[in-house]
């Protein structure tokens, strides 16, 4: 989920002058568009992958300045395309979008070469913002963080996805009963 800001106001962050090149890689369609769109009304030039196999290739044929890549992809896994921008291109900027907030993994895109690691949803304000920090500043806290049953919420709708929609199976993995997984899948995300 991307949440937009009004694209008519002045972004808050400049970009600096040279080589803008950006490398986006979601399997999540609406929402590559949507960032895409976003990163470019913003100064951009951006290049879209929807694979690790067309993130890599993309890579390759023209290794960007900064990539936003998403750490689950339907053919694999996003740091490899993280490790392929490390070895074309080493003074690239990258972060790691996901919608799992996990520390292990955290860590090895830090060690691959991802220079941040933020949960989706992201603002089109945070990804910049990650992209041009410099070392050493400390990251901001969110205006508005998602409470806690939110994150919860979203955690259990990206496990029924990822079991095909199949709820014994989400159950099993959540270690969670049947009917109170079917209790929280028929009600309204929280706020």
């Amino acid at each position: 989920m991307l949440i937009e800001h009004d694209v008519s106001t002045p972004s808050r962050t400049q970009l600096p002058a040279g080589d803008r090149t950006l490398l986006l890689v979601d399997d999540d369609k609406p929402f590559l568009q949507r960032l895409g769109r976003a990163l470019e009304q913003r100064g951009f030039d951006v290049a879209t992958a929807d694979s690790v196999a067309e993130g890599v290739s993309a890579i390759r044929a023209k290794p960007p300045a900064y990539a936003v890549v998403d750490m689950r992809l339907g053919d694999g896994n996003g740091l490899d395309v993280i490790e392929a921008l490390r070895r074309s291109r080493a003074d690239a900027r990258a972060i790691v979008l996901t919608g799992y907030g996990n520390i292990a993994t955290a860590v090895t895109a830090v060690k691959l070469g991802a220079i941040d690691y933020l949960a989706k949803p992201a603002d089109v304000e945070e990804v910049i913002g990650a992209l041009l920090h410099e070392p050493g500043d400390r990251a901001v806290p969110p205006e508005n963080p998602m409470s806690a049953d939110r994150v919860r919420w979203e955690h259990i709708q990206r496990v029924y996805e990822l079991c095909e929609r199949n709820v014994s199976e989400t159950a099993r993995r959540l270690s969670m009963h049947r009917r109170t997984l079917q209790r929280i899948l028929a009600k309204r995300a929280p706020r």
